[in-house]
């Protein structure tokens, strides 16, 4: 058996660990920071428990997937309740938008908002359910390697019903007038992808998950399930390092040979980075063994970077639900400044989360745990000044929808942005959810799995394939390990 270093513990990194040492190899895993589980980090503070970046329990299929492949279920590890309403969206003081969990409801809802769209719904979601399934089961597993992945028989022929070559947005416009129900359909691609109207229409796969399949939330937060990935991963075998920067893949004769850490060199046999790609390609091998340029990097569409707020508030803020979409605003000025005209918003959308809400435990009682997140460019100047700048809109805003004051009860407050996700995660241009998923983006167009020029070192996570997200993201883990397995083989 091998003897194999994973740098980074994020969900691709835990994901691969687990596969890798149920096999039989020998599993190290290293993290640069003092907690595990990468951006899907918590921390505490004042009896406050923040979950630091994911919050949306969505594609539940996808982690019971994960957890089948050890005989496992997620609740094993953690348990899952399903939201209702799974999240609403607030276009102004007067109209909220609350998404029911029961799917009568919702058709209901669209019935209500534009005459006969309730039978389109059926349409819309009965196509983006073929996607998901088709996409789920016989894409996002590939490597990514070859165009021949795609050319298979039973991929090739259904190209035509995946609609990799229409836009999201026009085929959204084709089922609805209703400017709300557009919104609510295009949401999931503008917070974790890219601009509706560069995305293939085959991520209303992503609406199907948030809406047909619901919403769920992890009893004591994301961290939860982290900790059930770090749990598995030691009933595996996998062993875990903290505070162990990586400075250095040390390579001879291409092939890796051994990592110079913070806490030592260490030699492996295999080396997969589940780090920021541009990072570990750029910063830790020297130029003759890197996959790609600088400028290859520069020409990608990123997903948005976050400016982020975690607040403990020392009241109970009645109007908000777990999830909460401030959508108004114009959306398609913010998505400019995101996408075309990187620049920090003029009147940003922004998202809020109120776990209390659900869990009485992530707050002392009588209290409530608020996350403020706005999408930004990523690459952006960030300074304190332009926080504080947006944290007044964010909270003026919300204030006015709930029409509390809510300011005055603020008794915790830590920032987070462009600058934190360089710190933390080395994440080039302080993204938060890697590359955009663009049509010239998707599958075997993006950066590769392999190393070129290094035969035992290899790439996951948000970077390649399949792309951004936890569930993406444990699927990305499963790919490359199943790869090396069959290459040690």
């Amino acid at each position: 058996m091998s003897d194999i270093a994973i740098i980074g513990s994020g969900f691709s990194g835990l994901s691969a660990a687990a596969v890798l040492a149920q096999k039989g190899h020998n599993v190290t895993v290293y993290e640069k920071n003092n907690e595990l589980g990468g951006r899907a980090r918590q921390f505490k503070a004042k009896g406050y428990t923040f979950d630091m970046g994911p919050s949306w329990y969505w594609m539940p299929d996808v982690f019971d997937k994960f957890f089948n492949r050890f005989n496992k279920k997620p609740t094993d590890f953690y348990s899952l309740k399903q939201l209702d309403p799974g999240f609403q969206i607030i276009f102004d003081n007067e109209n909220a938008l609350p998404i029911p969990a029961n799917w009568s409801s919702i058709l209901s809802l669209f019935e209500e908002k534009e005459k006969g769209s309730a039978r389109k719904l059926e349409k819309f979601m009965d196509e983006a359910s073929f996607k998901y399934d088709f996409g789920v089961n016989k894409l996002v597993y590939e490597p990514g390697l070859s165009l021949k992945e795609v050319c298979k028989k039973d991929i090739f022929k259904n190209l035509f019903k995946l609609q990799l070559f229409t836009s999201y947005k026009k085929h959204v416009a084709q089922f609805f007038k209703n400017s709300d129900l557009k919104a609510l359909l295009e949401f999931p691609v503008l917070f974790l992808g890219t601009a509706p109207k560069e995305t293939p229409a085959l991520y209303s796969l992503m609406a199907y998950s948030g809406i047909k399949t619901g919403t769920f939330y992890p009893d004591g937060g994301f961290g939860k399930v982290i900790e059930g990935f770090v749990n598995l991963c030691k009933d595996q075998g996998v062993k875990f390092i903290t505070n162990a920067n990586v400075e250095r893949i040390n390579v001879n004769k291409s092939k890796a040979k051994s990592i110079s850490t913070s806490q030592g060199v260490f030699t492996f046999d295999y080396i997969i980075a589940s780090a920021d790609y541009n990072h570990v390609d750029g910063k830790l091998l020297d130029k003759q063994y890197q996959n790609y340029s600088k400028e290859y990097w520069q020409k990608k569409t990123f997903s948005p970077s976050s400016l982020l707020f975690y607040l403990g508030v020392n009241c109970k803020i009645e109007k908000l639900q777990h999830h909460n979409l401030f959508f108004d605003e114009d959306i398609e000025a913010h998505i400019k400044e995101i996408y075309h005209n990187p620049s920090w918003p003029t009147k940003p959308l922004f998202y809020s989360c109120c776990p209390s809400k659900t869990d009485q435990n992530v707050a002392p009682k009588g209290k409530e745990n608020l996350f403020l997140l706005m999408p930004l460019s990523p690459g952006l100047n960030d300074d304190s000044t332009m926080r504080e700048k947006y944290f007044k809109i964010m909270i003026e805003r919300l204030e006015k929808y709930c029409g509390q004051d809510i300011l005055k009860h603020i008794e915790f407050k830590r920032s987070y942005c462009i600058e934190d996700f360089e710190q933390d995660y080395n994440a080039y241009k302080g993204n938060a959810y890697g590359l955009a998923n663009t049509l010239m983006q998707t599958a075997n167009l993006k950066p590769k799995i392999i190393n070129k020029k290094i035969s035992n070192l290899f790439y996951t996570g948000q970077l390649t394939v399949p792309g951004p997200g936890v569930p993406p993201s444990i699927i990305s883990g499963q790919v490359v390990a199943d790869y090396i397995s069959k290459k040690i083989i």
